[in-house]
This record gives structure tokens, sequence and C-alpha cells, in this order.
């Protein structure tokens, strides 16, 4: 599905207003007040979700990007709009070897109940690296989004770091994948944050997610 030019304007409109961090909530009970719409990127870490962010909201310091893969342990949530129109929720990143037990467990715990109980998420956007297409790890957070009856889109990052004929062929697997998945929308959106690729397409999706 592509958007027409009017929507990608609109998109680039909402994304131009106000856009502020509201909070970091390591467990449910520090969750913000659900008020408006959220939308919430998911992805393994080291996937580029912090660089995504920055460039969906075209501000450079957004979320901070790590260079240590699984320092986010917290859902972290952006007011976007003033008047607030909808929130962006970055969930922790997932996937990380070096990590203690408890740690994984404990992240377990937090995504599988923020996405089962939140009335207000209307959208999972899974972050892909283009450069590997779906791991096991992967589908993991598929299954957990399935399971919870969570509409989610997947998005490729990094495109630019892959020849164009590879490019073609991951997000043709990850198309097939896609499709076979109850919870997902089956268009994917390839990304570079660095060059810009899909990102007026990204922002106009969450727009399209939130109604």
């Amino acid at each position: 599905m592509s958007f027409t030019d009017e929507q990608l304007e609109i998109a680039r409109k909402a994304f131009a207003g106000p856009v502020a961090f509201l909070k970091s909530a390591p467990k449910l009970e520090h969750l913000p007040d659900p008020l408006v719409p959220e939308v919430a990127f998911a992805g393994r870490s080291n996937v580029g979700k912090s660089s995504l962010l920055n460039a969906l909201t075209n501000r450079n310091g957004l979320a901070r990007t790590s260079n240590t893969p699984g320092r986010t342990q917290e859902l972290n949530f952006f007011d976007v709009g003033n008047p607030l129109a909808f929130r962006l929720v970055d969930m922790p990143g997932y996937g990380f070897a070096k990590a203690p037990k408890d740690m994984v467990r404990q992240w377990r715990y937090l995504v599988n109940d923020f996405l089962r109980g939140r009335d207000v998420l209307k959208r999972a956007l899974v972050l892909i690296d283009s450069r590997h297409g779906i791991k096991e790890v992967d589908r993991e957070i598929l299954a957990m989004l399935d399971k919870a009856a969570v509409s989610y889109r997947i998005v490729l990052t990094k495109a630019d770091k892959v020849k164009a004929t590879d490019l073609a062929a991951v997000t043709a697997a990850t198309a097939e994948e896609a499709r076979k998945r109850p919870a997902a929308h089956p268009d994917i959106i390839t990304t570079s944050s660095e060059g810009g690729m899909g990102i007026p397409e990204l922002r106009a999706a969450v727009l399209e997610a939130i109604g």
C-alpha cells in the first residue's frame, strides 16, 4: 500500500510540531495515564531503533543511541503534538545475548504485560535489520504480538547498508512471512535513518495506525 502525497504531508506536519520525552516506565505501575493513542517501537538491540525514532521526529537527541546492546530496559514514552495528539513508545531492545537471565525474564514480563493490557496501544512497529532479515529472536516477539492480538507492522532498517538486489530479496521474504502471521500488517516499510528513505511513509503509517 502506498500513501498519497496528501497523507505524507499531513504526517510531516504532525511530526514537525512539538515532540517531547514524557517518562520512562521500568514497571507497569509507572505507565503514564492512557489519555491518547499509542504506537510502540520494538526491535532487537542495535537494530537502529533510537536512530529511527530520531529521524522520524526530525530531532537528533530525542531517543538516546547507545553502543551497548540491551541498555534500554524501560518503556520510554514520547508526547507528540500540542495539544497532545498521540504517544510513541520506545520498547526495550531484545535479543541481547550477554544479558543476565533475570534481566531477560524481567523484560519479557514487562513487555508481555504492556502489550496485553494497554488499551490505547494501536499498533506496534517491529524493526528488522535489512542485513539479516527476520531471525529467531524476532519471531519470538512476533509470536508474542500475535498471541496478544496486537496489530503490528514490520519495518526494515539500515536499507542503505544493503545492495539493491539483496534488499529486494529480504523485503520479499519478510513480506511473505508477515502474510502468514495473524496480527501482522501485510505491507513492509523499508527505511534508512541516515538517508531518510521510507521516513515519510513511516510517519504516515503511524498516523494511519492511530486512525
